[in-house]
């Protein structure tokens, strides 16, 4: 990332524009960071130059359509380095449930003239149609993830990837496990920290926002959902929900339930 100032673009693919938010709410210190950037395309902050060159283009946002496909080609062969920003773009986000559902239904029920709508087969993160150098999980990621992320690359040094279990984070804080202690279909053990253990902290079981953690047990998870009164449909929705993309995370638990039971 050699020279005067780093060239930096931030596009955004469908999503809800939530994890383009973190640049924003930094406050002043996105002023700060801009001494030190070029920031040359950035739709919802002004700049808009979206085929230049750049050394780090971050990416929000999941593929829906083969505009998509072209578009994101075009930002991976104009960026050194490219990052994607939150659930979407690193799994699928909540617009990858159409893959498991009737897409003829599905289409049909949200556009008038659904055979005007040109969608790909399924709804794919960025990573599964080109290269990606890093990714930031988080549904949203938040500002100070995005700050360390490029403080790391402005500084040469490969970002920090944040695989722990959520569960780390709470003994962390010291926060009362709600799993144990209320029987609360709680998420912690299969997703990755990040957030600050926002939920647990409030008393309130995870939805893994953050994704997969590493080397996680998904079917005893589910398993021990089964206990806590759920059944197998409530526990596929626990897992396919804001990673519904995320090979990590499939239905599979509910339907080993159903064959223990």
């Amino acid at each position: 990332m050699a020279g005067a100032k780093t060239r930096v673009a931030v596009h955004k693919f469908s999503s809800c524009d939530g994890c383009q938010l973190a640049f924003l709410n930094m406050g002043e210190a996105l002023l700060t960071l801009f001494e030190q950037v070029e920031l040359v395309h950035f739709a919802e902050a002004g700049p808009l130059n979206p085929g230049t060159v750049v050394d780090i283009s971050f990416v929000e946002g999941s593929l829906s359509t083969a505009a998509d496909l072209q578009r994101i080609r075009a930002i991976r062969a104009n960026s050194d380095f490219l990052v994607t920003l939150g659930a979407c773009a690193t799994a699928g986000g909540l617009q990858a449930l159409r893959n498991i559902a009737d897409k003829g239904d599905w289409v049909a029920s949200v556009y008038a003239t659904p055979e005007t709508i040109s969608l790909l087969e399924n709804v794919t993160p960025i990573s599964a149609q080109v290269k990606v150098d890093l990714e930031i999980h988080g549904c949203p990621v938040n500002s100070r993830q995005v700050t360390a992320t490029l403080r790391s690359l402005l500084a040469g040094i490969t970002p920090l990837d944040e695989r722990d279990k959520l569960c780390l984070e709470c003994k962390r804080r010291q926060h009362v496990c709600v799993m144990v202690t209320q029987g609360m279909p709680c998420m912690g053990p299969v997703t990755r920290t990040g957030c600050g253990a926002l939920c647990p902290g409030i008393g309130r079981d995870c939805y893994a926002c953050y994704g997969a953690a590493e080397n996680i047990n998904m079917s005893s998870l589910g398993r021990h959902f089964s206990t806590l009164q759920l059944n197998p449909a409530q526990i596929s929705h626990r897992f396919v929900s804001f990673n519904s993309a995320d090979p990590a995370f499939t239905p599979e638990p509910a339907a080993d339930t159903a064959r223990d039971d």
